[in-house]
């Protein structure tokens, strides 16, 4: 498959939504990577101190590694 792009800017557009979005996929992980684990004990504990967490999500993601 080859592209020809007559354009400079709107191949400069392409390749910079191409990073923006592999960058932000990476610093999603990272953030992942970051966050506290809580055991299954310490969430009823929390629960129980500060009642159950909403229910309105707006993502969840799950690292795999």
């Amino acid at each position: 498959m080859k592209l020809e792009f007559n354009n400079e800017a709107k191949l400069r557009q392409i390749v910079k939504e191409a990073v923006r979005d592999a960058l932000e996929e990476e610093f999603l992980k990272l953030r992942l990577l970051f966050a506290p684990y809580v055991s299954d004990e310490e969430q009823e504990e929390i629960e129980k101190s500060y009642g159950e967490p909403s229910k309105e999500v707006a993502r969840t993601l799950i690292l795999e590694e």
